[in-house]
């Protein structure tokens, strides 16, 4: 599994690179903010969302802090998708937010 770390993401971001960021935590967590761009998927509802998810780019998937992350993504590689697990999650989050 492909793991990046907070600090690198957001270099990516604030570099201009075009990134997809999915967020797997919960609604109520989410409403306390969200990388502004990110899609939101909780992790129960990543398999019925498959279809709703673009496979021709990598995704960085992001949680809290790591582990449901982790989970989502051995579900997307294992169907095909390119993934990265964003280590630390929202509790390393040093850049912008939306609520």
């Amino acid at each position: 599994m492909n793991v990046i770390t907070t600090e690198e993401l957001l270099q990516k971001i604030d570099a201009g690179e075009t990134v997809s960021i999915i967020d797997v935590r919960e609604s109520e967590e989410v409403a306390t903010g969200i990388i502004p761009g990110a899609k939101h998927i909780a992790l129960g509802q990543v398999e019925t969302s498959i279809d709703q998810i673009d496979k021709s780019v990598p995704h960085y998937i992001v949680c809290k802090a790591g582990a449901r992350s982790a989970m989502a993504c051995e579900i997307l590689e294992e169907n095909g998708f390119t993934v990265t697990n964003v280590a630390g999650g929202m509790l390393d989050w040093d850049g912008e937010v939306q609520f």
